[in-house]
């Protein structure tokens, strides 16, 4: 079946390893041959920004980089080069593009897509003008932040004063001008009143590219009922993520288990309706063992939707259509 996947993080593993595509790439859950035998229609590839605040990433990988105070957007850009020599050395199998029209046409043409996302947008740096540069440079995607205050405003947190806290002032003015230039606003890795904001500021439909229901899975990534019935009202979608320490009540657990991934998606059409639902694996940013374990396993998730009672329809608008939908409306 094909699906639309809202987040992989396997260009930083590529770029860590000295990969210059990814077309075959073992050591990774994502590569082009396990998405064409799992039947990807698109993938958003993440450019993971590591934080400064683990500095030992940045004291290994930063002399590949340039200046110090260029790293961030200089890895970005290399990020975005291993992509874009994939989409090149298998022309006719894997398309970059950047628009919900772009991606009609390409499977027209029988292509997979791809398509480029940026997680942590603190390398936006509060400026208007580097998110222009973004979308010139063909980004689709911003993760608004990551477990850290940036620009845009709090994180997820444990610690509710964190929590509570919103958008900065240019973090408002930010979604509102990500909507004028056509790249989508994620809410993953956001801290909730950050979220509230967001459902009070977007003009357009926004996502959670990688977040699960936090009345399955306590953890404070995940999406209360409430934020969910919101996110729905706002025309946006939850992408379902694959990663144990979303999907069940411990935590600390290290095993991604099928039946949990199914809970999730059914709560998820419970409460916000069949519309909100989609897949947004982790692929590559996940530690856990999974049982659907890379995109060739896909219709593990895909089958196990059915039995649970969903018509092959209703799967294939979780799979595919509503992130279609939401692409058309927000790209």
């Amino acid at each position: 079946m094909r699906y639309i996947d809202f987040h992989c993080d396997t260009l930083k593993k590529a770029f860590e390893q000295g990969k210059e595509e990814i077309g075959s790439f073992p050591e990774a859950s994502v590569d082009l041959e396990r998405l064409e035998k799992g039947g990807a229609g698109a993938q958003f590839f993440a450019a993971f920004v590591p934080p400064r605040e683990k500095p030992g990433w940045w004291r290994k990988h930063g002399d590949l980089l340039g200046p110090e105070e260029e790293w961030e957007d200089a890895y970005i850009r290399r990020l975005l080069e291993i992509l874009k020599t994939t989409v090149s050395a298998h022309s006719g199998k894997l398309t970059l593009v950047r628009t919900a029209a772009e991606l009609e046409q390409v499977w027209k043409e029988g292509s997979m897509a791809a398509l480029f996302t940026i997680e942590d947008g603190r390398s936006v740096g509060g400026s208007m003008e580097r998110l222009e540069e973004y979308s010139r440079l063909g980004v689709s995607l911003i993760t608004l932040t990551w477990n850290y205050v940036n620009c845009f405003g709090a994180p997820n947190s444990q610690n509710p004063q964190v929590m509570e806290q919103g958008l900065t002032d240019f973090g408002k003015e930010a979604v509102e001008y990500m909507n004028d230039l056509g790249i989508l606003v994620d809410v993953s890795h956001l801290s909730d009143g950050g979220f509230w904001d967001v459902v009070q500021v977007s003009k357009k439909p926004f996502v959670a590219s990688h977040s699960n229901c936090r009345a399955l899975s306590p953890h404070p990534r995940n999406l209360t009922d409430e934020m969910l019935r919101a996110l729905a009202e706002h025309g946006g979608v939850a992408g379902l993520n694959f990663c144990s320490a979303f999907l069940g009540k411990n935590p600390l657990s290290r095993k991604s288990r099928l039946s949990d991934l199914v809970a999730h998606v059914l709560h998820m059409v419970q409460v916000g309706g069949l519309e909100c639902a989609a897949i947004g694996t982790d692929f590559d940013g996940i530690e856990s063992r999974v049982e659907v374990p890379d995109p060739s396993a896909m219709e593990l998730l895909f089958d196990a939707l059915e039995r649970a009672g969903l018509s092959q329809d209703a799967v294939e608008q979780i799979a595919w259509k509503n992130a279609w939908r939401v692409m058309g409306e927000a790209l």
